[in-house]
Parts: C-alpha cells; sequence; structure tokens
C-alpha cells in the first residue's frame, strides 16, 4: 500500500531519495485522516531545520496539523502547485502532492525511520 522506495517517520510523513536531496511529503494515512484538504502553508527555500522541527501547516475542513521534518537540513524548492491546489495533498499524497525538497545535513539520518512494511505496521497498531 505504501510506496517502497521511501522512509516513513511515526508523524505520518515520507521521504524518497533524489539524487543528494530528500523529497518530503504526507502519507496517504495522513490525508485520509485530515479529510480535504483546503490550505498548505510551507517552509521558504533557503530555510534550515533540526529534525523534528515544525516547518508548516496543513489546514483540511477537519483540523488544522503541523508538518515536521523528520531529518535535519535545508529546504531546497517547495512545491508550488500544491500551494495552488491543495487537493493534490488528497487525490495524490506520495506523488504531485510532495511538500517541499529537502537537502540534508546528515544523508545517513534516515536510518532512524520505518521502511514500507513497517510503517504499515505501525499504522494497524494504531500508535
Amino acid at each position: 500500500m505504501y510506496p517502497e522506495d521511501r522512509y516513513y517517520s511515526r508523524e505520518h510523513e515520507w521521504l524518497r531519495a533524489d539524487g543528494e536531496e530528500l523529497v518530503l511529503g504526507i502519507t496517504d494515512f495522513a490525508q485520509d485522516e485530515l479529510g480535504d484538504v483546503v490550505f498548505v502553508e510551507l517552509p521558504a527555500v533557503g530555510d534550515s531545520f533540526e529534525a523534528g522541527a515544525e516547518i508548516g501547516t496543513i489546514e483540511s475542513v477537519k483540523a488544522v496539523a503541523e508538518l515536521f521534518v523528520p531529518i535535519a537540513g535545508s529546504i531546497s524548492a517547495v512545491n508550488e502547485t500544491i500551494q495552488d491546489q491543495p487537493e493534490l495533498l488528497n487525490s495524490d499524497p506520495h506523488g504531485e502532492g510532495w511538500l517541499v525538497r529537502l537537502a540534508p545535513t546528515d544523508p545517513d539520518a534516515t536510518g532512524e525511520l520505518m521502511n514500507a512494511a513497517q510503517y504499515e505496521e505501525f499504522v494497524k497498531s494504531g500508535e
């Protein structure tokens, strides 16, 4: 159910390696829990964050959720399309609904994140 080429966090974000950078988005589980997304606030290119920092918010008809970055790094790009079409988070959270590109401080920091099978078990456990 979840793409195998990613790392997953306990906060329901995913990271996918793309060359020297990582692409960040939210999981299908997260978008389903949020409901219809109506607004996304993302950081600016060049902003730097420590692992676990809040980098933005996602607003849906149900709630406002914080967006966290699982590893330290700086923002190298933001998905401008998602700001104009936030519904992409609902229709394609693992594809066109990506949020930011991140230049990681430590590319090996993904070791603490889950693979797809581990994340699926995490979601099923309801933690």
